[in-house]
């Protein structure tokens, strides 16, 4: 049986920024008067008293067992292998069809990723139609679903410090959802967050800061308000380490950047950040240039390894190269990379440019292959 980690991204550092203030409404057009018409001043009518139209109320909040009852069907917890082990974590349903968001991180370089959805306690094998890593966010397909319970969706323009919410997920990676009641601390937060299972770290900016009690596991889960609708994804909380000595902090990413990427998905078609289908595959890990560097190109992606057998290896590539060019463009960062990497898919034949650790100039074609998710 393979070891079974819990996908997280724990929280290094924050920085705080300011949330963005609602813009007002726009002023409706005016009504033009016909001034030819005599009899418009003489029968004109009294003015009326002040009628102000009623707020509806809003409906009173769940209770935490209608919000389970609510959102548990729509949940769906996913195993994803990765190498020889694998990590667990949480998806929401958001099309009938099968289309579940999570986070990134859940599915990075996963080679079969299982979905078991909450509602129907059936099991599905799931498969990355497209992802965001600069967001966190992969939307997946579950094979043959159909008539599934969808997420009610909200939106965070409503949201205040201080409103009631709640975070669903599979806690610990148990199986079992378990919701994990706050509130929301601020919004528009910038964090730097690490990986728990492989140790790397991405910016996230925008999201929700929240005193819920997320663990690992729950990545990819929902986030929701007092009335059950979906206002985020939960994305970071702290180390269970960290737990043990610090009040609960966690963090969402808002549920308009997630299905942003939904409907960049639905386009069948990578553009920006957003890489949709098969993920291509060179075979390189790679770094910016360091600035201290005496000798070659001052700025470039820094081959710091060669996977065996990969494209990259048979084009020549080896640890200490400097790859300058891609199809012609100019790679200054490893993000540039990376970049030209997302609009790419298996099959491609690209045309690469780097510089040796002795200063030859290489230029060499090169085939991508399949890969597993990763940017």
């Amino acid at each position: 049986m393979q070891a079974m980690g819990r996908a997280a991204f724990l929280v290094t550092a924050t920085l705080a920024a300011s949330a963005l203030a609602a813009p007002l409404a726009p002023l409706s057009p005016g009504v033009l008067v016909d001034s030819t018409a005599p009899a418009a001043v003489a029968s004109a009518p009294q003015p009326q008293p002040f009628q102000p139209v009623p707020i509806q109320p809003l409906p009173p909040p769940l209770t935490p067992e209608q919000i389970t009852a609510q959102v548990d069907p729509i949940v769906v917890t996913i195993s994803a292998d990765w190498g020889l082990t694998g990590v667990a974590g949480t998806g929401f349903v958001v099309d009938p069809e099968g289309l579940v968001v999570t986070n990134f991180h859940v599915v990075e370089e996963a080679s079969a990723v299982t979905a078991v959805h909450m509602g129907n306690g059936l099991i599905y094998d799931a498969t990355v139609l497209g992802y965001d890593k600069s967001r966190d966010l992969a939307v997946l397909q579950l094979a043959t679903a159909s008539d599934l319970p969808v997420a009610t969706l909200g939106g965070t323009r409503a949201l205040g410090v201080g409103d009631p919410v709640t975070a669903i997920g599979n806690a610990s990676g148990g199986g079992v959802l378990v919701p994990a009641p706050g509130k929301v601390v601020a919004l528009d937060r910038t964090i730097t967050a690490q990986n728990s299972v492989d140790g790397s770290t991405n910016e996230l900016t925008g999201v929700i800061q929240i005193d819920a009690d997320v663990r690992p596991g729950d990545s990819g889960g929902p986030l929701v308000d007092a009335w059950g609708t979906v206002v985020g994804v939960d994305a970071a909380g702290l180390s269970d380490d960290a737990r043990l000595s610090q009040a609960p902090e966690a963090y969402a990413i808002p549920i308009e950047s997630a299905m942003a990427v939904v409907a960049q998905v639905r386009t069948g078609r990578s553009d920006g950040t957003v890489h949709v289908g098969p993920t291509p595959y060179l075979g390189v890990a790679v770094r910016d240039v360091s600035a201290f560097r005496t000798a070659g190109p001052s700025q470039g992606a820094a081959v710091a390894s060669v996977e065996y057998d990969s494209p990259a290896m048979r084009t020549g590539l080896v640890s200490g190269d400097v790859i300058v060019a891609f199809d012609g463009k100019p790679v200054r960062t490893s993000d540039e990379l990376a970049q030209e990497m997302v609009g790419r898919v298996p099959g491609d034949a690209v045309r690469l440019q780097w510089v040796t650790e002795g200063g030859a100039r290489q230029e060499q074609t090169v085939t991508l292959e399949l890969g597993t998710p990763t940017a």
